[in-house]
């Protein structure tokens, strides 16, 4: 279903307040040589409910920083919802997600430069099962 023109303004606006909001809650928690960025919001036609789409660097702690921004959700929500309430009649509750697309992309950058050669490498692929 295509998003309506009040959905991704909604969106936009909850996508600019969550990124700050995110690296200062890391900051003040003392997190350091992480970058985390909002790749992408997605609110649900009633405006109830937002996806919010989380980019990890490095890639291997993503599960664990996700973790703890699902965890810290409702201070999230309070911070966006104080510097958003002149906009919004009503906060969307936030769901967080790993946004592993740019890991996906760069697999296969380097597949099709050659790395990763099955060929040269058998090892990479999962054996098949006999029947």
């Amino acid at each position: 279903m295509e998003e309506s023109n009040r959905q991704k303004k909604i969106a936009g606006i909850l996508q600019e307040d969550l990124s700050t909001v995110i690296q200062e809650v890391l900051r003040k928690n003392a997190v350091k040589n992480l970058i985390v960025s909002v790749t992408k919001v997605s609110v649900t036609p009633d405006l109830g409910y937002a996806k919010v789409f989380l980019s990890v660097f490095p890639a291997d702690k993503a599960k664990v920083v996700v973790q703890e921004i699902v965890d810290m959700g409702d201070e999230i929500r309070y911070e966006v919802a104080s510097k958003v309430r002149h906009q919004f009649r009503r906060m969307p509750e936030l769901q967080f997600f790993n946004d592993d697309s740019l890991e996906y992309m760069d697999q296969i950058d380097r597949e099709l430069k050659g790395e990763n050669n099955p060929i040269e490498n058998p090892d990479i692929l999962p054996r098949r099962k006999k029947s």
